[in-house]
Order: structure tokens, then sequence, then C-alpha cells
């Protein structure tokens, strides 16, 4: 409205002029006409009243902050399948090495745990921030059989319910759970741990490693070789995901595998949080305001009132 009333004075004023003086005259009256720069003081002038308005309305915008403490549980799957080479050297040891760069990824504060999976889920590590032991964890964890997904995902889900910060309050705790697919043994099936999960707001972010041509050989008595074929399967995986609310992601190389690492472990250090931001509009609202001012001071010694 405030534009509108503007741009009907300034065609109220040429025709007020035309009145009184020729128009073939008015350069020899004016050294020079500002032109179409006089109506940029009151252009910022009424961008930063627009700035105000919105900033009364107390905005509020969706920002990215750093989390302090949290509990991490790194379940990675130590299966014979694990062995396969179709990611090199093998499943097992892109894992363990993709893991060195999501220690020192994590922040500080937080607590790192590991659970190994096989026939059974095992407590390796319990949370701690020593990332030189964590490390030396996941560097000897050995391969064997079974893949007890639906137990690694409730014990982790046992364990984040019993960790406690600085101020004795319970902390946000994740679960990175590194698989090639399939489970097979437990006594608790992955979909129900995942309701476990969820019930608990604990996110199972699962990670598959491998492809669908992975093999395992392995020597038999005589001398003769056996192989094994074992695709990598991702619905199991994908199911637990969608039910805690985590992530499916895929890995099919040792480079893919270490580049997960580098965003899960960027996303676990950080969360998102609504606040509100009136300040920041308040803050513009006055800048605009003074520079509006600033330039009609100088360029027509004069302050312009919407």
């Amino acid at each position: 409205m405030l534009a509108a009333v503007y741009v009907l004075a300034e065609r109220r004023r040429g025709r007020l002029a035309a009145r009184f003086a020729n128009q073939a005259l008015l350069p020899n009256v004016i050294d020079s006409s500002p032109g179409r720069r006089r109506h940029l003081p009151l252009a910022i002038l009424l961008l930063g009243l627009a700035t105000l308005v919105v900033g009364v309305a107390r905005p509020h915008a969706t920002i990215t902050v750093k989390r302090e403490e949290a509990t991490v549980v790194r379940a990675p799957d130590t299966s014979r399948s694990m062995l396969a080479n179709d990611v090199a050297p093998t499943r097992l040891q892109a894992a363990r090495a993709a893991a060195t760069v999501f220690l020192t990824q994590v922040p500080k504060k937080f607590r790192v745990g590991v659970i190994s999976i096989g026939t059974r889920a095992v407590v390796a590590l319990p949370p701690t921030t020593d990332r030189a032991l964590a490390a030396a964890t996941i560097a000897d964890l050995r391969p064997g059989q079974g893949t007890a997904l639906g137990d690694a995902v409730l014990l982790a889900t046992r364990i984040g319910r019993t960790e406690r910060a600085v101020d004795g309050s319970v902390p946000p705790t994740s679960v990175l759970l590194i698989s090639d697919g399939a489970a097979q043994g437990g006594s608790t099936t992955p979909v129900a741990a995942a309701r476990t999960a969820r019930t608990a707001h604990i996110p199972v972010t699962t990670v598959l490693v491998g492809t669908p041509n992975g093999q395992v050989e392995r020597t038999l008595t005589g001398g003769y070789r056996e192989i094994i074929r074992v695709p990598a399967d991702p619905a199991t995986l994908r199911e637990v995901a969608r039910t805690t609310g985590g992530q499916f992601l895929t890995a099919a190389t040792s480079a893919d595998l270490q580049e997960v690492y580098r965003r899960l472990a960027s996303r676990l250090g950080h969360r998102s949080e609504s606040r509100e931001i009136t300040d920041v509009f308040g803050g513009g609202s006055a800048a605009l305001l003074l520079v509006g001012g600033a330039f009609s001071a100088l360029w027509f010694r004069r302050i312009p009132v919407p």
C-alpha cells in the first residue's frame, strides 16, 4: 500500500510540475536528474519495514546444532558370509577399515559401543569415549557362524536405555548396523526387535555391505574347494531402518563404505532444532532502515518518510 501511495504521489508531482514549467527548459535549470536512483532509498526503507513486520510475527527456522552427548552402538556382522571378497579385500575387512574413519569423525564426547553379530549378539565393548580401545575392539573381531540381527538390535536398545549423561538424563542413542543382509539364527526376529527400538526412540541406521555377486570359498577334505554364493540381501536391513526411523544405506565398494561412514558421522554429530529468529529479522530491518536513510541524506539531503 505504501508503494502504491508513493507511485501515485510521483505521478501527481509530475503533473504539478508541468503546470508551472516548460519541460523543454528543465535541462537549463537542473544540472542533472537523479533518475531511477531517487526510488532506491524509499525501496530500501519499505523493504526494512516489511522485514520488521515479519520479525514481529516471531518466525522460526529449523537449524542444525551440535549435539554434545550421545551414544552410538556399532553392530558389525561377523558371520562367515562377511568373508566374501566382492568388497575388497573382504566385506569384513573393509568394514573394519572404514570404522576407523567413523571413529575419527564422531564427536569426542560421544560414547561408542561395539556389538559383535554372529550366532549370538555379544557386547564386545560397552559404550566408552576411549577411541583407541574402540578401534582395537573392532580390529579384534573374528568371523563366526550365523547372523543374529534381531538379537543385536534388541541388545543395542537395552544398552541405550541404561546409558546416562553427566546430568543423569538419558542421552540420545543411535545404532549403526552393518551387515550383508538376511538374518540367520537368534531368538528375536529383526522386525520384532526393530519395533522395540522404535518404542525406545532409538533409530537404527543399516548399512548393506556387498553385492549380488558375493561368494565364499572354503577348502574341503581331500583338497576340494567349495564355493558358496552369498549375495547381499537388502530386504531385512531396509525394513529395520524403516521401522525404527533410521536410514538404509548401501556400500558396494570399500570406498563407498568409507564415504557412508563420513556422512553418517556428520549426521550423528548434529541435530535439527526449531529456533525463533526474530532477532535476525529485527537486526536486518534496522540495517535496512539505516542504509535507506543514509542514501537519502547523502544524495538528496532529506530523509524519506513512507
